[in-house]
């Protein structure tokens, strides 16, 4: 375990620590009237971490401290990090991202698109272009969720296996030819939706590789980086280092434990997901968040090219739609206002749109327990925040996050 250190006075980076207290004070309220049993927040400036706190209990029932190497499920901030792997595959000519998805995984070339009908007599159409895998990073292949409770499709999904698991008795390929055999929510390319795409995606870096993803991910791209204690489940000498998982209490709004979800993180999975399951420390997180930061780079340690970064941070969707132009208005880790989409992170295009301060060009993710990140290139900043309540649209925590980062700003 290596824990975070500072590493330079904020006002040496044209931060003000005056300022970055604000922080913690706003969200200690959230612990003082338990809509949060704990946190981490690490804020960085040109490459050096400049502000680092922890406020709370990671265990409430146990009274067990937040600490700087409490381990957190990450949920979908698993997915910046399997878009990373895959880029470092494309890098190498593995495959093209205009390929479709039937390529890889045979059974996506029969798949249909939901037109109209019922659960039990739907109408589906065929797809009119092949799924790419471009749209598997990006949110814009079809694909959806199960737990978003708003299309036909949902429910299919959910009737299938798909909520908050999988269907019984199925690896990752297994799973990817259950979704195949589902309607697809639109026609390929024509919408955004979050959706299992980084899952479908993990599928085919095994084809491509050879190798299991679980395997793939540790030699290629967690142990260079030096993320040791990522992983797909907690050893059990670390057990009584993870944070327990809440949800928020549909009255009060406070924290109230969730423990059938939570005790996954403790266990193998069932398969290898690209879209969620492992576990981080902030440590490891920011050292994957600095790399990106760094265009690529860490320690001397080359994960992938600058001109890579760059392009995984463009804004993927058409004539640079935002996503309220181009998407669904459902449940995501991001706001739709003014951002667009990249190679699996959101990318701010305008922030006045959103209201929320910030510059064009950052990029970002966060997970369904209320993890969250992000990286402004403009100010060279990175911002990564750790707690465990489930959803993540409960509170406004990252709005307020990045409104108190950036008023701590000098320059």
């Amino acid at each position: 375990m290596t824990a975070l250190q500072i590493e330079a006075e904020p006002e040496s980076v044209d931060m003000s620590s005056e300022r970055l207290a604000r922080i913690d004070r706003h969200f200690q309220q959230y612990i003082d009237d338990g809509r949060l049993a704990g946190w981490q927040v690490v804020v960085a400036r040109r490459g050096q971490v400049v502000h680092h706190s922890t406020a709370g209990l990671r265990h409430m029932e146990d009274q067990l401290p937040v600490e700087a190497d409490t381990i957190w499920r990450i949920f979908s901030m698993t997915k910046p990090i399997t878009a990373v792997l895959a880029l470092q595959l494309w890098e190498e000519g593995a495959f093209e991202l205009n390929d479709p998805v039937a390529k890889y995984i045979p059974s996506f070339g029969h798949t249909k698109v939901w037109r109209s009908g019922s659960i039990t007599n739907p109408v589906l159409d065929p797809q009119l272009e092949p799924m790419k895998l471009w749209q598997l990073f990006a949110h814009t292949s079809g694909l959806t969720y199960g737990f978003m409770y708003n299309h036909p499709v949902d429910e299919l999904y959910r009737r299938a296996g798909f909520e908050w698991g999988l269907p019984k008795d199925v690896d990752l390929a297994g799973m990817c030819d259950v979704l195949a055999g589902l309607p697809l929510l639109y026609q390929p390319g024509s919408e955004w939706s979050y959706s299992m795409g980084l899952d479908v995606l993990g599928r085919v870096l095994e084809v491509v590789s050879g190798e299991p993803l679980d395997e793939l991910m540790s030699s290629r791209l967690l142990q260079p980086l030096g993320m040791h204690e990522t992983t797909w489940h907690v050893p059990e000498a670390n057990h009584a280092r993870v944070a327990r998982l809440y949800a928020a209490h549909p009255a009060t709004r406070t924290a109230i434990p969730l423990d059938g979800m939570g005790d996954g993180a403790l266990r193998p999975p069932q398969a290898f997901l690209g879209g969620g399951g492992l576990q981080s420390t902030a440590y490891d997180y920011q050292r994957f968040v600095q790399m990106l930061a760094n265009e690529g780079t860490l320690d001397g340690v080359q994960i992938l090219s600058p001109r890579t970064v760059r392009y995984m941070a463009s804004n993927h969707l058409p004539n640079n739609a935002d996503l309220t132009a181009f998407g669904r208005p459902l449940f995501s880790e991001t706001t739709f206002d003014g951002v667009g989409f990249g190679l699996g992170v959101s990318v701010t295009i305008d922030p006045v749109k959103g209201r929320v301060p910030g510059n064009a060009g950052e990029f970002a993710w966060g997970g369904a327990a209320s993890t969250a990140f992000w990286i402004d290139p403009v100010d060279d900043l990175t911002v990564t925040f750790f707690t465990q309540l489930l959803p993540s649209s409960v509170h406004p925590i990252r709005s307020q996050l990045k409104q108190l980062v950036y008023q701590a700003m000098l320059d």
